[in-house]
């Protein structure tokens, strides 16, 4: 509003002339545009000088203040105008950016539909309390993070993960606030307080992270404090000079004393780090990537290589049966529910891949009595009458446990040379049969990492705690230069180290729980698919919100685009410095253009900037 008046009292402080002899309406139109303009400026001074620091607005309200002092009234608003102006479009583009980051805010709905007593009330999101029930109609957005407790629908989860496909949601389910519930009618548990969703951590992360700076705005900002007060004592010594050994009149020297005060004013330095960075941040969050602050947009953007934890990252992290072998005089339905009268009730990953399988083929359990744990081995009970164990090939042909039968033991054998877990179930003293299970590798994992090394990642490692024959037989689809198998935590640690030595930056990324130590060592943390653990939203550096490698290549090349722009505002910033402080200096430029030019750059790098809002992954 302030450059708007300032640029109306500016155009009839000029016009005025040609209508109207009076000198006196000219000043007051001038001299109202200069207030109108320099009013914000001079306030943000003041408070400055009073903190005893002193910034680039103090340069350009020194040099308005100048041209005014030796007449120049008009040269004194125009500069006013186009610094408020510039200021202006520079917030609008600001703006825009946090706009993008409210936006996600805004999602989620104020009030919550809440089953109580048998009736169903409205409630403020506020209100509502861990293991309240909320009832989510068809296309409504739900309102609070929580478990599916009736009904079963399709979720837009892009909000938060950046999904482009609906996710199913069953009974057991999780859903997020401000996520879209689809064609079902949803009754969901309510999990964690309004304040402690997902969307709203998110955002106050996001927020927060603006204060996390970078290293080049760190570096901008120490050199603008260094630099201001060098240009204040610089422009008076100008003046003396030009008048001495010019033999210049003072007003003329102090004139080009002021375009040299405004050509040397870095505010598109100033912002050109800043603007880049919120602008990437914002990007991301709309994505499902959540970019904890500029030194980690900024890091990411140089990696140059990457470690890769194996489980749940390379991998899809839930066992599943890949292969059902039916020893002779049995069958496949019957080996299967054995296995899931033992396993219904345990939380072990491989029992519950049996569960999913039985579920999947309709297979009915029968009922199980005695059932007990065996450490190191597996399950046993009594099924149908008879003793029934599954457990690993080992524990079979001893302790009075059934051998395995030679054509079964050769199947066994081919099923674990493929890297994967075998287990074998009996039943009485016979053995039924055998599963192999398998963690899968992510169909796109190999499209991914050549999507990659595409955009400059030079080394790429699998890291595991598995053992070398697992860890093979998932390295080599995927393409990674190496693996390294057996691993500890305190030795992934090692392994990042001399990576980074070796290949430089490097980011490390797993599931930011048992890798937490390894992503606190990288240069770059990635926490992958972190909707799902509260410790991997807060341990890592860059936290990918849906379970999806694909946005991994998303982050890596919106950070280099971001460190892209922020090189270009910094050479725009610069070079224009570097070229309007000496023509202004030999009176090549007047006041007037380094004015044009100095606000001119400005807007340029706050819209190089904005350019990032519109970053998407071409493949």
């Amino acid at each position: 509003m302030s450059a708007l008046v300032c640029g109306l009292l500016l155009g009839g402080g000029l016009v005025a002339p040609r209508f109207s002899g009076s000198e006196t309406l000219v000043l007051c139109l001038l001299l109202g545009s200069c207030l109108a303009g320099g009013w914000h400026v001079t306030v943000r001074s003041i408070q400055q000088v009073l903190k005893r620091q002193l910034d680039v607005d103090l340069l350009m309200l020194v040099a308005a203040i100048g041209a005014g002092a030796v007449g120049q009234i008009d040269e004194s608003a125009i500069l006013l105008f186009l610094f408020s102006l510039g200021h202006g479009l520079e917030g609008l583009a600001t703006e825009r950016a946090r706009n993008a980051i409210r936006a996600l805010g805004n999602l989620t709905p104020k009030v919550a539909r809440v089953v109580r007593n048998g009736g169903e009330l409205e409630l403020p999101i506020e209100q509502i309390e861990v293991g309240d029930l909320v009832r989510v109609k068809p296309g409504e957005r739900i309102p609070v993070d929580g478990a599916v407790r009736e009904g079963s629908s399709a979720v837009d989860q892009s909000p938060i993960t950046g999904e482009s496909v609906p996710v199913r949601k069953e009974p057991g389910g999780q859903v997020f606030a401000g996520t879209v519930n689809g064609d079902g009618l949803l009754l969901v548990a309510s999990t964690k307080l309004a304040s402690e969703s997902t969307m709203a951590r998110m955002i106050r992360l996001v927020e927060e992270s603006q204060a996390n700076k970078g290293r080049t705005q760190r570096m901008s900002e120490k050199f603008t404090r260094i630099y201001t007060p060098i240009v204040l004592v610089a422009v008076p010594a100008l003046v003396g000079g030009l008048m001495v050994f010019a033999a210049m009149p003072f007003e003329d020297a102090f004139l080009r004393a002021m375009a040299v005060l405004v050509g040397a004013s870095p505010c598109a330095l100033v912002i050109s780090t800043p603007s880049a960075v919120l602008a990437g941040i914002a990007q991301a969050a709309r994505n499902g990537v959540l970019i904890k602050g500029g030194v980690h947009l900024e890091s990411l953007g140089t990696v140059r290589a990457i470690a890769f934890d194996k489980t749940g990252t390379l991998t899809e992290g839930r066992p599943e049966i890949t292969d059902i072998v039916a020893a002779e005089g049995s069958t496949e339905s019957e080996t299967l529910s054995i296995a899931a009268a033992l396993d219904r009730d345990s939380s072990h990953p491989l029992a519950r891949a049996v569960m999913r399988r039985a579920n999947a083929d309709g297979v009915a359990s029968p009922e199980v009595r005695e059932l007990r744990a065996i450490p190191g081995r597996g399950m046993e009970g009594i099924v149908l009458g008879q003793r029934a164990l599954i457990a690993g090939p080992k524990s079979f042909g001893r302790e009075g446990i059934p051998a395995i039968p030679p054509m079964l033991a050769a199947r066994v054998a081919a099923i674990e040379s493929e890297a994967k877990t075998v287990s074998v179930v009996a039943l009485g003293d016979r053995v039924v049969g055998a599963f192999g299970i398998a963690d899968r590798v992510r169909p796109a994992g190999a499209a991914i990492i050549a999507r990659l090394r595409g955009l400059g990642i030079k080394r790429v490692v699998m890291l595991t705690g598995d053992n070398a024959f697992v860890a093979r037989a998932v390295a080599l689809p995927l393409g990674v230069d190496e693996f390294k198998a057996g691993l500890l935590p305190e030795t992934k640690i090692e392994e990042v180290k001399q990576l980074m030595a070796k290949w430089g930056p490097t980011a490390m990324i797993g599931d930011g729980v048992n890798d937490a130590p390894a992503l606190a060592t990288a240069t770059v943390g990635i926490a992958m698919g972190a909707t799902g653990t509260d410790v991997a939203l807060e341990a890592a550096d860059v936290a990918l919100m849906a379970d999806d490698l694909a946005k991994l290549a998303f982050a890596v090349g919106l950070s280099r685009a971001a460190r892209r722009t922020i090189m270009q505002n910094v050479l725009i910033s610069l070079g224009v410095v570097a070229l309007l402080i000496p023509f202004a200096a030999l009176g090549i430029v007047p006041l007037g253009f380094a004015v044009v030019a100095h606000e001119g750059s400005t807007v340029i790098v706050a819209f190089n900037a904005l350019r990032l809002l519109g970053y998407k992954d071409r493949p």
